[in-house]
């Protein structure tokens, strides 16, 4: 909403293009279908892929740690990787009551693809937006999160 207008005054356009929640969410469900055809080839989404990369960056890796790298519930770590173990590409490890998590041979194999999907990903959106545009909207949307999960 722009500063002299009362929400009352502002018609719906502008409520809805001036409001972060709002263009939060249309940007969300727009890089969302260009990492999911990105991701097409390799035959995971976005998020099960991100959490194979955790898993092969830090071999043993919790469920709460990836839960608090991916910014996702408990409950959302555990279906992710539940369908990655049925795939045979993660292997749940438990140590006591604790569980952890290890990249297989299969899932070892799959790093080149998705560093590929990731590259593809980001190269579709740099040649819409222009590198420094999504370099720095990448960058301002981060700090953004930062700043409202601290508040």
């Amino acid at each position: 909403m722009y500063k002299h207008q009362s929400p009352a005054m502002a018609d719906s356009k502008t409520l809805l293009e001036n409001c972060l929640y709002f263009t939060a969410n249309a940007l969300a469900r727009t890089i969302t279908r260009l990492a999911e055809e990105a991701f097409a080839p390799v035959g995971l989404s976005p998020s099960q892929a991100f959490l194979l990369m955790l898993a092969l960056e830090s071999p043993g890796i919790t469920p709460t740690e990836l839960a608090s790298r991916l910014h996702l519930a408990p409950s959302t770590v555990s279906r992710l990787a539940d369908g990655l173990v049925r795939r045979t590409l993660l292997e749940r490890r438990s140590q006591g009551k604790a569980a952890h998590f290890h990249p297989t041979a299969q899932g070892k194999d799959m790093s080149a693809s998705i560093a590929a999907a990731w590259k593809s990903l980001h190269r579709r959106y740099s040649d819409v937006l222009g590198e420094d545009t999504g370099t720095d909207l990448t960058r301002v949307i981060h700090q953004s999160c930062q700043i409202l999960d601290q508040s």
